[in-house]
Protein backbone atom coordinates (compact mmCIF):
# COMPACT_ATOMS: atom_id res chain seq x y z
CA UNK A 1 0.00 0.00 0.00
CA UNK A 2 3.38 2.31 0.82
CA UNK A 3 4.40 1.89 -2.25
CA UNK A 4 1.15 2.14 -4.69
CA UNK A 5 1.01 6.04 -2.76
CA UNK A 6 4.46 6.45 -3.63
CA UNK A 7 3.76 5.72 -7.54
CA UNK A 8 0.61 6.80 -7.35
CA UNK A 9 1.16 10.74 -8.48
CA UNK A 10 3.30 9.58 -11.48
CA UNK A 11 0.46 7.19 -12.66
CA UNK A 12 -1.55 9.54 -12.36
CA UNK A 13 0.88 11.62 -14.38
CA UNK A 14 1.34 8.92 -17.06
CA UNK A 15 -2.39 8.45 -17.59
CA UNK A 16 -3.42 12.69 -17.73
CA UNK A 17 -0.02 12.94 -20.10
CA UNK A 18 -2.04 10.34 -22.76
CA UNK A 19 -5.51 11.74 -21.86
CA UNK A 20 -4.68 15.54 -21.54
CA UNK A 21 -3.45 15.94 -24.83
CA UNK A 22 -6.88 14.98 -26.61
CA UNK A 23 -9.73 16.45 -24.09
CA UNK A 24 -7.24 20.10 -23.70
CA UNK A 25 -7.39 22.68 -26.16
CA UNK A 26 -3.62 23.68 -27.51
CA UNK A 27 -3.51 26.67 -25.89
CA UNK A 28 -3.80 24.77 -22.60
CA UNK A 29 -2.00 21.82 -22.81
CA UNK A 30 0.31 24.75 -24.04
CA UNK A 31 0.30 26.04 -20.73
CA UNK A 32 0.62 23.06 -18.88
CA UNK A 33 3.72 21.79 -20.72
CA UNK A 34 5.20 25.13 -19.64
CA UNK A 35 4.31 24.64 -15.93
CA UNK A 36 5.26 20.93 -15.71
CA UNK A 37 8.73 22.07 -16.80
CA UNK A 38 8.81 24.24 -14.04
CA UNK A 39 8.45 21.06 -12.14
CA UNK A 40 12.12 20.20 -12.93
CA UNK A 41 13.51 23.42 -11.84
CA UNK A 42 11.44 23.17 -8.43
CA UNK A 43 13.18 19.90 -7.24
CA UNK A 44 16.43 21.02 -8.04
CA UNK A 45 15.68 23.76 -4.97
CA UNK A 46 14.17 21.46 -2.90
CA UNK A 47 17.28 18.97 -3.55
CA UNK A 48 18.99 21.83 -2.38
CA UNK A 49 17.09 23.48 0.34
CA UNK A 50 14.59 21.01 1.51
CA UNK A 51 17.42 18.28 2.01
CA UNK A 52 20.36 20.21 2.42
CA UNK A 53 19.28 23.50 3.79
CA UNK A 54 20.61 26.01 1.41
CA UNK A 55 18.35 28.31 0.64
CA UNK A 56 19.52 29.72 -3.18
CA UNK A 57 17.65 32.86 -4.45
CA UNK A 58 19.49 32.66 -7.90
CA UNK A 59 18.26 29.23 -9.49
CA UNK A 60 17.12 31.75 -12.25
CA UNK A 61 20.80 32.30 -13.36
CA UNK A 62 21.11 28.03 -14.42
CA UNK A 63 17.39 28.05 -15.50
CA UNK A 64 18.09 30.95 -18.06
CA UNK A 65 21.31 29.76 -19.55
CA UNK A 66 19.69 26.46 -20.32
CA UNK A 67 17.17 28.43 -22.15
CA UNK A 68 19.41 30.48 -23.74
CA UNK A 69 21.27 27.51 -25.16
CA UNK A 70 18.19 26.04 -26.57
CA UNK A 71 17.32 29.74 -28.09
CA UNK A 72 20.72 30.17 -29.41
CA UNK A 73 20.74 26.69 -31.50
CA UNK A 74 16.98 27.29 -33.00
CA UNK A 75 17.83 30.80 -34.26
CA UNK A 76 21.17 29.58 -35.90
CA UNK A 77 19.16 26.24 -37.12
CA UNK A 78 16.68 27.22 -39.85
CA UNK A 79 19.55 29.87 -41.78
CA UNK A 80 21.37 28.84 -44.57
CA UNK A 81 25.35 29.08 -44.57
CA UNK A 82 26.16 32.53 -44.01
CA UNK A 83 23.11 33.74 -42.91
CA UNK A 84 22.64 35.39 -39.48
CA UNK A 85 19.80 36.11 -37.14
CA UNK A 86 17.54 38.92 -37.75
CA UNK A 87 18.61 41.13 -35.08
CA UNK A 88 22.28 41.45 -35.81
CA UNK A 89 21.39 43.48 -38.75
CA UNK A 90 19.68 45.68 -36.53
CA UNK A 91 23.16 46.40 -34.54
CA UNK A 92 25.44 46.20 -37.44
CA UNK A 93 27.00 42.90 -37.03
CA UNK A 94 28.11 41.37 -40.14
CA UNK A 95 29.90 38.04 -38.77
CA UNK A 96 28.39 35.18 -36.61
CA UNK A 97 30.15 35.43 -32.75
CA UNK A 98 32.86 32.89 -31.78
CA UNK A 99 30.53 32.04 -29.03
CA UNK A 100 27.44 31.40 -31.42
CA UNK A 101 29.08 28.85 -34.04
CA UNK A 102 29.18 25.68 -31.65
CA UNK A 103 25.50 26.32 -31.22
CA UNK A 104 25.14 25.44 -34.69
CA UNK A 105 25.52 21.43 -33.19
CA UNK A 106 22.87 19.97 -31.79
CA UNK A 107 25.27 17.36 -29.87
CA UNK A 108 26.76 20.39 -28.43
CA UNK A 109 23.75 22.70 -27.58
CA UNK A 110 22.46 19.51 -26.03
CA UNK A 111 25.20 18.90 -24.06
CA UNK A 112 25.53 22.74 -23.00
CA UNK A 113 21.95 22.95 -21.91
CA UNK A 114 22.67 20.97 -18.54
CA UNK A 115 26.96 20.91 -18.71
CA UNK A 116 27.11 24.82 -18.80
CA UNK A 117 24.77 25.60 -15.54
CA UNK A 118 26.07 22.60 -13.97
CA UNK A 119 29.38 24.43 -14.47
CA UNK A 120 28.74 27.69 -13.44
CA UNK A 121 26.65 26.47 -10.54
CA UNK A 122 29.54 24.06 -9.26
CA UNK A 123 32.29 26.65 -9.62
CA UNK A 124 29.75 29.47 -7.98
CA UNK A 125 29.76 26.88 -5.34
CA UNK A 126 32.73 25.70 -4.35
CA UNK A 127 33.97 29.36 -4.25
CA UNK A 128 30.97 29.91 -1.42
CA UNK A 129 31.38 26.76 0.74
CA UNK A 130 34.92 26.63 0.77
CA UNK A 131 35.08 30.13 2.78
CA UNK A 132 31.65 28.13 4.58
CA UNK A 133 29.23 30.38 3.88
CA UNK A 134 26.13 29.69 4.76
CA UNK A 135 22.41 30.74 5.68
CA UNK A 136 21.06 33.57 5.25
CA UNK A 137 24.49 34.94 3.67
CA UNK A 138 24.29 32.38 0.93
CA UNK A 139 20.93 33.45 0.13
CA UNK A 140 21.91 37.01 -0.55
CA UNK A 141 25.47 35.93 -2.09
CA UNK A 142 23.43 34.17 -4.67
CA UNK A 143 20.74 37.12 -5.16
CA UNK A 144 23.48 39.13 -5.86
CA UNK A 145 25.54 37.06 -8.55
CA UNK A 146 21.19 36.63 -9.79
CA UNK A 147 21.61 40.33 -10.28
CA UNK A 148 25.06 40.82 -11.91
CA UNK A 149 23.80 38.05 -14.76
CA UNK A 150 20.68 39.80 -15.39
CA UNK A 151 22.28 42.70 -16.05
CA UNK A 152 24.91 41.39 -17.69
CA UNK A 153 22.60 39.81 -19.64
CA UNK A 154 20.63 42.77 -20.33
CA UNK A 155 23.30 44.87 -21.60
CA UNK A 156 24.27 42.55 -24.30
CA UNK A 157 22.14 43.98 -27.13
CA UNK A 158 24.99 43.31 -30.10
CA UNK A 159 25.34 39.64 -29.10
CA UNK A 160 21.85 38.27 -27.36
CA UNK A 161 19.68 40.85 -28.85
CA UNK A 162 19.50 42.06 -24.80
CA UNK A 163 15.84 43.27 -23.78
CA UNK A 164 14.31 41.84 -26.38
CA UNK A 165 15.53 38.07 -25.79
CA UNK A 166 15.71 35.10 -28.78
CA UNK A 167 12.61 34.33 -29.91
CA UNK A 168 12.11 29.89 -30.76
CA UNK A 169 8.61 29.31 -31.73
CA UNK A 170 9.17 30.36 -35.32
CA UNK A 171 12.62 28.08 -35.67
CA UNK A 172 11.62 24.42 -37.35
CA UNK A 173 12.40 20.98 -36.09
CA UNK A 174 12.13 18.25 -38.78
CA UNK A 175 10.23 20.45 -40.72
CA UNK A 176 7.68 21.35 -38.08
CA UNK A 177 7.96 25.00 -36.36
CA UNK A 178 8.40 24.51 -33.01
CA UNK A 179 5.57 26.82 -32.28
CA UNK A 180 2.73 24.76 -33.94
CA UNK A 181 0.69 22.41 -32.26
CA UNK A 182 2.03 19.32 -33.44
CA UNK A 183 5.47 20.33 -31.91
CA UNK A 184 3.84 21.80 -28.54
CA UNK A 185 2.39 18.35 -28.01
CA UNK A 186 4.99 16.51 -28.62
CA UNK A 187 7.42 18.36 -26.66
CA UNK A 188 4.40 18.34 -23.47
CA UNK A 189 5.12 14.58 -23.85
CA UNK A 190 8.81 14.98 -23.51
CA UNK A 191 8.32 17.49 -20.53
CA UNK A 192 6.36 14.53 -19.00
CA UNK A 193 9.29 11.90 -19.46
CA UNK A 194 11.77 14.28 -18.15
CA UNK A 195 10.45 15.71 -15.20
CA UNK A 196 9.76 11.44 -13.97
CA UNK A 197 13.25 11.35 -14.87
CA UNK A 198 14.12 14.30 -12.52
CA UNK A 199 12.35 13.03 -10.06
CA UNK A 200 14.01 9.72 -9.96
CA UNK A 201 17.30 11.15 -9.99
CA UNK A 202 16.37 13.04 -7.25
CA UNK A 203 14.59 10.21 -5.20
CA UNK A 204 17.61 7.96 -5.55
CA UNK A 205 20.09 10.51 -4.73
CA UNK A 206 18.07 11.55 -1.51
CA UNK A 207 18.26 7.65 -0.53
CA UNK A 208 21.14 6.26 1.47
CA UNK A 209 24.34 7.37 2.31
CA UNK A 210 24.30 10.12 0.40
CA UNK A 211 20.94 11.36 1.40
CA UNK A 212 22.01 11.10 4.86
CA UNK A 213 24.44 13.46 4.39
CA UNK A 214 22.72 15.64 2.97
CA UNK A 215 20.05 15.38 5.75
CA UNK A 216 23.37 15.87 8.19
CA UNK A 217 24.00 19.23 6.96
CA UNK A 218 20.77 20.60 6.77
CA UNK A 219 20.22 19.66 10.75
CA UNK A 220 23.72 19.37 12.05
CA UNK A 221 26.76 20.65 9.22
CA UNK A 222 29.93 20.83 12.19
CA UNK A 223 28.82 17.53 13.46
CA UNK A 224 28.90 16.15 10.24
CA UNK A 225 32.49 17.63 9.91
CA UNK A 226 33.62 16.70 13.13
CA UNK A 227 33.45 12.74 12.29
CA UNK A 228 35.98 13.39 8.95
CA UNK A 229 33.06 14.11 6.22
CA UNK A 230 34.06 17.56 4.09
CA UNK A 231 30.35 19.19 3.66
CA UNK A 232 31.69 21.54 0.99
CA UNK A 233 32.12 18.81 -2.04
CA UNK A 234 28.61 17.37 -0.73
CA UNK A 235 27.40 20.61 -0.94
CA UNK A 236 29.11 21.94 -4.55
CA UNK A 237 28.10 18.56 -5.89
CA UNK A 238 24.63 18.90 -5.06
CA UNK A 239 24.37 22.43 -5.83
CA UNK A 240 25.96 22.01 -9.47
CA UNK A 241 22.98 19.12 -9.85
CA UNK A 242 20.56 21.52 -9.16
CA UNK A 243 22.21 23.73 -11.34
CA UNK A 244 21.71 21.14 -14.56
CA UNK A 245 18.16 20.35 -13.47
CA UNK A 246 17.17 24.03 -14.03
CA UNK A 247 19.32 24.65 -16.85
CA UNK A 248 17.07 21.42 -18.07
CA UNK A 249 13.90 23.21 -16.67
CA UNK A 250 14.97 26.74 -18.75
CA UNK A 251 15.56 24.72 -22.08
CA UNK A 252 12.11 23.03 -21.97
CA UNK A 253 9.98 26.34 -20.67
CA UNK A 254 11.53 28.08 -23.77
CA UNK A 255 10.26 26.29 -26.60
CA UNK A 256 7.05 25.92 -24.80
CA UNK A 257 6.50 29.27 -24.30
CA UNK A 258 8.61 30.53 -27.12
CA UNK A 259 11.29 33.34 -26.25
CA UNK A 260 13.90 33.11 -23.92
CA UNK A 261 15.23 36.60 -22.08
CA UNK A 262 17.13 38.47 -19.23
CA UNK A 263 13.66 38.62 -17.62
CA UNK A 264 14.14 34.45 -16.65
CA UNK A 265 16.92 36.10 -14.35
CA UNK A 266 14.58 38.82 -12.47
CA UNK A 267 14.82 38.70 -8.60
CA UNK A 268 10.60 37.95 -8.41
CA UNK A 269 10.89 34.90 -10.70
CA UNK A 270 13.48 33.46 -8.39
CA UNK A 271 12.01 34.49 -5.18
CA UNK A 272 8.82 32.34 -6.68
CA UNK A 273 10.56 29.16 -7.64
CA UNK A 274 11.36 29.24 -3.41
CA UNK A 275 7.56 29.72 -2.88
CA UNK A 276 6.21 26.98 -5.23
CA UNK A 277 8.71 24.52 -3.16
CA UNK A 278 7.50 25.77 0.55
CA UNK A 279 3.48 25.55 -0.52
CA UNK A 280 3.73 22.06 -2.16
CA UNK A 281 6.07 20.65 0.80
CA UNK A 282 10.05 21.04 1.45
CA UNK A 283 11.38 18.08 1.42
CA UNK A 284 8.94 15.90 -0.16
CA UNK A 285 9.91 16.32 -3.54
CA UNK A 286 6.55 15.68 -5.17
CA UNK A 287 5.72 18.52 -3.30
CA UNK A 288 7.75 20.31 -5.32
CA UNK A 289 6.48 19.52 -8.73
CA UNK A 290 2.94 19.50 -7.46
CA UNK A 291 3.85 23.38 -6.17
CA UNK A 292 4.77 24.63 -9.17
CA UNK A 293 2.04 23.23 -11.48
CA UNK A 294 -0.88 24.14 -8.89
CA UNK A 295 0.51 27.67 -8.60
CA UNK A 296 1.33 28.28 -12.03
CA UNK A 297 -1.94 26.96 -13.03
CA UNK A 298 -4.11 29.14 -10.38
CA UNK A 299 -1.57 32.84 -11.22
CA UNK A 300 -2.75 31.89 -15.03
CA UNK A 301 -6.46 31.35 -14.15
CA UNK A 302 -6.78 34.23 -11.23
CA UNK A 303 -4.66 36.67 -13.70
CA UNK A 304 -7.47 36.05 -16.78
CA UNK A 305 -9.64 37.24 -14.06
CA UNK A 306 -8.69 39.80 -12.05
CA UNK A 307 -5.09 40.46 -12.91
CA UNK A 308 -4.23 42.92 -10.05
CA UNK A 309 -5.15 39.95 -7.26
CA UNK A 310 -2.65 37.43 -7.95
CA UNK A 311 0.17 38.89 -5.72
CA UNK A 312 -1.62 39.18 -2.76
CA UNK A 313 -3.13 35.74 -2.96
CA UNK A 314 0.66 34.52 -3.29
CA UNK A 315 1.38 36.44 -0.93
CA UNK A 316 -1.03 34.95 1.50
CA UNK A 317 0.00 31.45 0.80
CA UNK A 318 3.30 32.25 1.84
CA UNK A 319 2.05 33.47 4.91
CA UNK A 320 -0.15 30.57 5.26
CA UNK A 321 2.80 28.02 4.94
CA UNK A 322 4.87 30.32 7.04
CA UNK A 323 2.04 30.07 10.17
CA UNK A 324 0.10 27.14 9.24
CA UNK A 325 1.64 24.73 7.23
CA UNK A 326 5.28 24.62 7.78
CA UNK A 327 5.78 21.46 5.47
CA UNK A 328 3.67 22.05 2.79
CA UNK A 329 0.35 20.72 1.06
CA UNK A 330 2.12 17.09 1.34
CA UNK A 331 3.31 17.25 4.65
CA UNK A 332 -0.08 18.76 5.91
CA UNK A 333 -1.58 15.75 3.92
CA UNK A 334 1.41 12.43 4.83
CA UNK A 335 0.59 13.99 8.59
CA UNK A 336 -3.01 13.40 8.65
CA UNK A 337 -4.46 16.60 7.69
CA UNK A 338 -7.43 15.40 6.22
CA UNK A 339 -8.49 13.43 9.34
CA UNK A 340 -7.90 16.58 11.61
CA UNK A 341 -10.33 18.73 9.46
CA UNK A 342 -12.86 15.74 9.74
CA UNK A 343 -12.55 15.85 13.49
CA UNK A 344 -13.04 20.01 13.39
CA UNK A 345 -16.58 19.42 11.31
CA UNK A 346 -17.82 16.72 13.77
CA UNK A 347 -16.67 13.62 11.56
CA UNK A 348 -15.31 11.13 13.91
CA UNK A 349 -11.96 9.81 12.25
CA UNK A 350 -11.85 6.13 11.19
CA UNK A 351 -9.31 3.70 13.60
CA UNK A 352 -6.07 4.09 12.12
CA UNK A 353 -5.49 0.40 12.94
CA UNK A 354 -8.32 -1.41 11.66
CA UNK A 355 -10.54 1.22 10.03
CA UNK A 356 -12.74 -1.54 9.19
CA UNK A 357 -14.36 -1.95 12.83
CA UNK A 358 -15.94 1.44 12.54
CA UNK A 359 -17.83 0.16 9.84
CA UNK A 360 -18.87 -2.90 11.35
CA UNK A 361 -23.05 -2.48 13.01
CA UNK A 362 -21.74 -4.68 15.78
CA UNK A 363 -19.02 -2.65 16.74
CA UNK A 364 -21.09 0.58 16.40
CA UNK A 365 -24.05 -1.07 18.35
CA UNK A 366 -21.52 -1.94 21.12
CA UNK A 367 -19.67 1.77 21.03
CA UNK A 368 -23.34 3.52 21.49
CA UNK A 369 -24.51 1.10 24.13
CA UNK A 370 -20.91 1.95 26.12
CA UNK A 371 -21.51 5.79 25.67
CA UNK A 372 -25.10 5.56 27.16
CA UNK A 373 -23.78 4.35 30.07
CA UNK A 374 -21.13 7.31 30.99
CA UNK A 375 -22.32 9.62 33.35
CA UNK A 376 -23.01 13.39 32.26
CA UNK A 377 -19.32 14.04 32.64
CA UNK A 378 -17.75 11.57 30.77
CA UNK A 379 -15.78 9.11 33.19
CA UNK A 380 -17.22 6.29 34.59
Amino acid sequence: MAKLRTWLPWLLLVAAAFILPVILPPFRLNLLGRFLSLGIVALGIDLIWGFTGMLSLGQGIFFALGGYAIGMHLQLLSLAPGELPEFFGLYGVKQLPVFWQPFQSAVFTGLCIWVLPALVAGVLGYLVFRNRIKGVYFSILTQAALLVFFNFFNGQQKLINGTNGLKTDTARIFGELVGSDAMQRNLFWLTVVLVMAAWLLCRWLTRGRFGDALIAIRDDEPRLRFTGYNPTAYKTLVFAIAGAMAGVSGALYTVQSGIVSPQYMAVPFSIEMVIWVAVGGRGTLIGAVLGAVLINYAKSLVSEQLPETWLFIQGGLFLLVVTALPDGLVGWWRQGGPRHIQSMVGWPPLAPTYPGLDLDPAAQAERQAFRSDLPPGGAP
